[in-house]
């Protein structure tokens, strides 16, 4: 006997045979799992409100509405299941900006003719999720807000008063900070209180735009802080040194503000309008947000690449201060300890902040210690917020110009301290870490 082909197939022959099935198995999962129906349901849909219970609704909104299905059967396509009912994913319906009126009514019609809504079979039932802002936050967040704007915005002008009554003009890391200061100022404005008394549908695209504007300051004085601790002297103070990593920032940026403007610009005019809603609108999304996310990781690779950077730079400043006298080694002992220890805790921020995020949006409901509730999605939103005021605050106070003046120094340390800074005297230095890690005091 010949024996099977299996026992008389060549190695080569047997691979391209088994990446032939493998291929073939991959389609026929895609065939299924990406193929359904593909039916469009066509929505009659009409919001109305009124400020009592006596008055007659007012029409707002009017508009007819098309949603792409995507339905899956529970059950095996049997005899035995016929007439059994698909269950469809949910699809965005209505969002409203702004709650102004005490009552409002929700019209939804299906409609049904020779060309509309035809090949969706029967609807069953139809189920509405609403997602909403309670009172109860809103009160927390709205106190929350107006404590944190006096008191960043009196910080700030503090800051830049100290920085103005310097004899030199303020560098690249200052200025930046001054910024960081102005953005979070700029985010904690309580415009929600203004909001109380006028119908403003615009204001859930006023919070994004705030956000954005923070967070890209953010993103941007993270690399400025950095990079100004690790270049030499020539090439500090120059925000044309960033520009690669401040345009990654600035891209994404702007396609996020492009996709929101698109998403919740619309809604303006047109609550029940979304970008999801058409296959078009959907790549077009996604394209979007794919390469914001793309232009945040390069951003963050090139962040961390930096900070260790920096660490190996004061590596090496670190061996050569137990050349110096003990007291000047104390002394900058403790500065680079307050340098690494302000970097750490920035990295923990930005931890926190992706760690309770990734928590939110997997677990959204309560948590129950004993006789007490946690709300998850609540306590990140406040929490997350509080924390970057506070981080903002330090960094504002710690990197303002000190008025203290050290008297105490030996006739020997002054005269060392007198060399060593020689070579920067005409340089913009606002601290001595940003001195010391320089390349020119290497030197």
């Amino acid at each position: 006997m010949a024996g099977a082909i299996i026992e008389n197939m060549s190695t080569k022959k047997l691979v391209v045979l088994g990446l032939t099935v493998l291929i073939f198995q991959v389609l026929s999962v895609l065939v299924g799992g990406l193929i359904e129906d593909g039916a469009t349901i066509t929505i009659d849909a009409g919001l109305a409100y009124r400020d009592d219970v006596l008055s007659n609704w007012t029409t707002k909104f009017h508009s007819v509405e098309k949603r792409q299905l995507s339905c899956m059967l529970m059950v095996p396509k049997t005899f035995e299941n016929e007439g059994r009912f698909y269950v469809c994913d949910p699809v965005p319906f209505i969002e409203l900006g702004s709650v102004a009126h005490k009552y409002y009514l929700i019209n939804l019609r299906l409609p049904v003719n020779d060309i509309v809504n035809t090949g969706i079979g029967e609807i069953k039932d139809i189920h509405l999720v609403g997602i909403h802002q309670n009172g109860g936050f809103t009160k927390v967040w709205i106190s929350m807000k107006t404590a944190f704007s006096p008191w960043i915005f009196v910080t700030t002008a503090w800051y830049w008063r100290r920085i103005s009554l310097m004899t030199r003009p303020p560098v690249l890391i200052e200025k930046m900070i001054f910024a960081l200061g102005i953005s979070m100022t700029f985010l904690n404005v309580p415009v929600e209180w203004l909001s109380l008394g006028f119908e403003w549908t615009w204001m859930l695209l006023f919070e994004d735009f705030q956000q954005g504007v923070f967070y890209a300051t953010l993103f941007c004085f993270w690399i400025i802080f950095c990079g100004e601790h690790l270049m030499d002297q020539s090439q500090r103070n120059r925000l044309s040194a960033y520009w690669w990593q401040v345009g990654l920032v600035v891209f994404g940026s702007l396609l996020l503000l492009i996709f929101d403007l698109t998403e919740r610009g619309g809604h303006l005019s047109n609550p029940f309008h979304s970008v999801w809603a058409s296959p078009f609108g959907t790549k077009c999304a996604i394209t979007f947000i794919i390469m914001a996310g793309i232009s945040v990781c390069l951003y963050f690779l090139s962040l961390c690449c930096m900070v260790g950077c920096v660490f190996r730079n004061i590596g090496g400043k670190v061996q050569q201060l137990p050349a110096m006298s003990e007291t000047r080694r104390l002394h900058y002992e403790g500065i680079i300890f307050r340098f690494k220890f302000l970097m750490l805790v920035t990295l923990a921020c930005a931890a926190m902040t992706v760690i309770f995020f990734i928590i939110t949006q997997v677990s959204e409901g309560h948590w129950h210690w004993g006789d007490y509730t946690l709300q998850v999605h609540s306590g990140f939103l406040t929490g997350i917020y509080g924390m970057w005021n506070l981080y903002v605050f330090t960094i504002i106070f710690l990197y303002a110009p000190s008025h203290k003046h050290k008297s105490n120094k030996t006739r020997d340390e002054q005269k060392a301290e007198s060399q060593e800074t020689q070579l920067t005297r005409f340089q913009h230095v606002p601290t001595e870490t940003y001195r010391i890690t320089g390349k020119v005091a290497e030197e």
